[in-house]
């Protein structure tokens, strides 16, 4: 997947909300996490096989343990089923596993997997608040459930047998008080899709994410999945604005960065 198997975090996309990805202001494909040799594909958006198809030098989605669902909506979930194809050669070679929650797969109604591919995955495991997960060499916690306007959960991440989390993805949601006591990653990954809160919709904004950095103080914070309201304000310079005010290292992902686990400051 990548070079020497290097513990990182590969951000194909960084587009938040409705407007950046019909638009493609900001690409709207996923994230790729590789940790020990294991690779994982997070939230496969509108995009994501041509972002693998395109990258330099190009991600071979065969080499992928698993792909997880933070939640159904669009942005999230548009090319699961293709990456699932692509994940299993074709299907020719089932493999990997399906982390998800309950609605994503449910027949009927809204369900984004579709049942053929289902069948080509090794296994799928739903998503409940509190759940415990493996995939590869990696454990993955869904610590609770979100407030949002589909079932949806944020991640921590550790190799098998580590105390510590390593990476903690806070997935889309409204504030809700205590969110922050959830995710305790050396490095913590926000969806911050508003510059201001706005009434009735359930994303982070920054003043949220800068509460939640000042409370938890990882030792690296990286803002992603930004609207439009965050690309006029200039994300890498609120990034800057936050670091100044907490102390804590704070980076604004582009699409395309690579952030290596491996040089995380001690």
């Amino acid at each position: 997947m990548t070079a020497k198997d290097r513990d990182e975090i590969r951000f194909l996309g960084t587009a938040g909300a409705r407007f950046v990805m019909i638009t493609q202001l900001r690409s709207s494909a996923g994230t790729v996490l590789s940790l020990k040799g294991t690779n994982i594909l997070i939230d496969p958006g509108p995009g994501t096989l041509v972002r693998f198809a395109t990258a330099k030098p190009k991600i071979n989605p065969a080499k992928l343990r698993g792909i997880i669902l933070t939640h159904k909506h669009l942005d999230h979930s548009n090319d699961v089923n293709v990456m699932i194809e692509a994940m299993t050669e074709g299907g020719f070679k089932p493999r990997g596993v399906l982390l998800c929650p309950r609605d994503a797969i449910t027949n009927g109604g809204d369900a984004v997997v579709l049942d053929y591919y289902k069948r080509l995955l090794q296994r799928i495991e739903v998503m409940s608040e509190g759940g415990i997960y493996s995939i590869g060499k990696l454990e993955i916690n869904t610590p609770k459930r979100h407030v949002h306007g589909v079932e949806t959960y944020g991640l921590n991440i550790k190799e098998k047998g580590e105390t510590r989390t390593k990476v903690s993805f806070i997935s889309d949601t409204l504030y809700f008080p205590s969110l922050e006591d959830y995710y305790d990653g050396q490095v913590l990954v926000m969806n911050v899709a508003m510059y201001r809160r706005r009434e009735g919709v359930q994303h982070l904004c920054v003043e949220d994410a800068r509460r939640i950095i000042e409370i938890r103080r990882p030792k690296v914070a990286i803002l992603t999945h930004f609207g439009m309201t965050m690309l006029r304000n200039k994300p890498w310079e609120i990034a800057k604005r936050i670091s100044e005010e907490t102390g804590v290292e704070v980076i604004a992902a582009r699409d395309g960065m690579k952030f290596d686990l491996g040089q995380l400051p001690h």
